[in-house]
């Protein structure tokens, strides 16, 4: 589903790392990035790092969902298909993320992630709402709610 508002986010290329602000109303044109050329897919989880996560959160206009996870995490593997089912379905409308906290300890240390996997969403660069443990999708959907009640 795309975003008519014109609504725009910032995400880092996985090819070459580069940050692009993207239209989210044409996001089935697939952007591409402005440095490498490769497409940038909307419809999956966006990686975040110690270096992107600030950026992404403060300079993209619609909720950003954030799964703070690890790969050893049996909970956190059980959410990745959750996650993955989300980015698609708000695909235009939010953006929904990864972030690694054993590759990412700055950004995890600054969020106060004690357990794994933890869910943020943000709305304009600010938490609005938090989830530990591995929640069903309905929650994860409740979570991103709060976000969008935010945006006004």
């Amino acid at each position: 589903m795309e975003n008519s508002g014109g609504a725009k986010a910032t995400l880092a290329c996985i090819s070459c790392g580069k940050l692009n602000r993207i239209d989210l109303s044409l996001v089935s044109r697939l952007p591409k990035c402005g440095s490498c050329g490769s497409p940038i897919h909307l419809d999956k989880p966006a990686s975040l790092d110690d270096r992107t996560m600030e950026k992404v959160v403060t300079g993209t206009d619609v909720p950003v969902l954030v799964d703070f996870y690890a790969d050893w995490c049996g909970p956190c593997k059980s959410m990745a298909p959750q996650i993955e089912e989300m980015a698609r379905a708000h695909s235009g409308r939010a953006v929904i993320a990864k972030l690694d906290t054993d590759r990412s300890p700055q950004m995890a240390g600054r969020f106060g992630i004690r357990g794994i996997p933890t869910l943020i969403v943000f709305s304009r660069g600010r938490e609005v709402g938090r989830e530990v443990g591995a929640v069903p999708r309905p929650t994860l959907e409740a979570l991103l709610q709060k976000a969008h009640g935010n945006a006004s």
